[in-house]
């Protein structure tokens, strides 16, 4: 009794085991919590201040762009079908005057207008490297000189048209006239072959009228619409009156008219929908950014969590006196190696 006592005076009375170890707490006893000082205080130091307003901020942005691509791909849906609504009651509606519909606008791109003049027989153009129905082929695109001035529209001059229109007889007749570019019709085949070019039926003589879907002037970046140079005399790469000020010597509508009826060979092309309308590869791309906005949110929120679980076993560990081990420094090449590097070595039979 005297000996314990004063083992107990000394702290030297082994407590009770458990699980096979000694100085552990005793039965019943309940074990310390491994949270003991916050374990999740980590969130309060300035890193995870910056880590935590970052992705309060990030998450409403993405959603908000997300959303917002979304609004844009739905409007470009209700457009879509709203021209197709307007090309059916078009179809029925009588053609209106030139003048009525110009200038251009997403509203009265694919109306169909008329106008009347004469064809300018010696500007006739081929527009290469436009598709219809599947097939290549190109555009039969003449001139059309309005009588008067429709007013309305943009036009381009070029300063050299008086001296011009004194080598054209239909230039005097209509001086001071602006043209307005038709669209006659397309062929099938390579505008650069003899052949295909030979079936362009010829423009009429005299006065016409003609009828057909009104366009907007073409822009780089279009379907079919070539920007490159370096085409042979009697092609056009892009219908605008930008493209087409070098090679008139008058003034040009900033707009364009497809035929609705294209003679001989020639087949009708069908109006587009005007820049920025309708389900083009812009408005699939609004979806695909949708997507992309929400993976972002769901990305942010992917990594806060990973972050936090990994910091938060850290501080258990530290918590409960477990420290991760220290990687071993690298052994030089030719360095000695230690005792026990050499006995982790040594293969079996040196040690039998």
């Amino acid at each position: 009794m005297a000996t314990e006592a004063l083992l107990s005076r000394r702290g030297g009375v082994p407590g009770p085991t458990r699980g096979g170890l000694r100085g552990g707490p005793a039965a019943g006893t309940p074990t310390p919590s491994p949270y003991r000082g916050g374990v999740y205080r980590f969130l309060l130091t300035p890193r995870w201040w910056v880590i935590n307003v970052f992705t309060l901020l990030a998450i409403p942005v993405c959603l908000f762009m997300g959303s917002w691509q979304l609004s844009r791909f739905e409007t470009r849906v209700d457009t879509h079908n709203q021209q197709q609504d307007d090309a059916s009651r078009e179809r029925k509606a009588a053609a209106r005057p030139l003048s009525d519909l110009l200038p251009v606008t997403a509203k009265t791109s694919g109306e169909r207008a008329t106008a009347t003049g004469r064809y300018d027989t010696t500007h006739q153009l081929l527009v290469p490297d436009r598709r219809l129905d599947g097939r290549d082929g190109f555009y039969v695109l003449t001139l059309l000189r309005v009588d008067g001035d429709v007013g309305g529209g943009e036009s381009v001059a070029d300063g050299k048209a008086g001296a011009g229109a004194k080598d054209e007889p239909e230039a005097k007749a209509g001086a001071g006239a602006k043209a307005l570019p038709v669209v006659r019709g397309w062929l099938p085949g390579d505008a650069d072959d003899p052949a295909a070019a030979a079936k362009v039926p010829a423009p009429p003589s005299g006065e016409v009228t003609v009828t057909g879907a009104l366009q907007a002037s073409e822009h780089q970046g279009g379907d079919g619409v070539s920007a490159a140079g370096g085409l042979p005399h009697g092609q056009l790469g892009m219908i605008s009156a930008a493209s087409l000020v070098n090679l008139v010597p008058y003034q040009v509508y900033d707009a364009w008219v497809t035929s609705s009826q294209a003679p001989g060979a020639l087949k009708p092309v069908p109006p587009t929908a005007a820049e920025g309308t309708g389900l083009d590869i812009k408005a699939f791309q609004n979806l695909g950014y949708t997507g992309e906005w929400f993976v972002f949110a769901g990305f942010v929120i992917f990594m806060w969590f990973r972050l936090f679980r990994r910091e938060a076993e850290t501080a258990r560990d530290l918590a409960l006196g477990i420290t991760p081990p220290e990687p071993a420094a690298p052994t030089a090449p030719g360095a000695d190696r230690t005792p026990d590097d050499a006995e982790r070595t040594r293969s079996p039979s040196a040690t039998a």
